[in-house]
């Protein structure tokens, strides 16, 4: 929680999420995910840079093996989505044959997760699945869906807790929502 040392930055309007929320609902996704995948060793993708903190959380709270692997896709320029998505790190290991979970901070036009959802398709994986902190459902441009879900939220720009507006706020221990004017800087 916000503290006098500790104060919320000032971009920030409100905290949606507090830190008892995030661990609360990531320990009851680890418990779905392990009863769903027990006996299997799932591999956690951790889309970077926004899923690290959440990936971290999500993997201490499973009671089974897993492993993890990463990749970095980018449809962003600040606060706009451009609609083209670039794959900026690949996978380091084969997907054919395994269980797959992507972890992502944050689903909301859904086009960046379609076309991951495509690219690792077309590789062979077990199954394939989305562990999707947030949701924003009302934003689908594009039909897709996270079988694990930690929390479905209304259409506001949202940092903390791995999630940031030009690299910043990542570091807050809570998901806040930015004030607009934070996101029309040199707009």
């Amino acid at each position: 929680m916000p503290t006098e040392s500790n104060p919320v930055p000032a971009g920030v309007e409100r905290i949606l999420l507090d830190e008892r929320a995030l661990r609360a609902r990531i320990a009851e996704l680890g418990e779905r995910i392990s009863r769903d995948y027990a006996g299997k060793k799932p591999v956690l993708i951790g889309i970077l840079k926004g899923s690290v903190v959440f990936l971290a959380d999500l993997m201490r709270a499973l009671s089974l093996d897993c492993s993890v692997d990463f990749m970095s896709v980018s449809s962003y320029e600040a606060a706009d989505s451009t609609g083209v998505v670039r794959v900026n790190l690949d996978l380091k290991a084969s997907a054919a044959g395994k269980d797959l979970i992507v972890v992502e901070d944050i689903v909301d036009t859904g086009l960046t997760l379609h076309y991951l959802l495509d690219n690792l398709k077309t590789r062979g994986p077990k199954s394939l699945e989305v562990c999707a902190l947030l949701d924003k459902p009302e934003c689908r441009r594009i039909p897709v869906k996270a079988k694990y879900v930690g929390f479905s939220i209304a259409n506001d720009f949202v940092v903390g807790y791995g999630l940031d507006f030009d690299e910043r706020y990542r570091n807050l221990p809570y998901v806040a929502v930015l004030k607009k004017d934070a996101t029309n800087h040199g707009k």
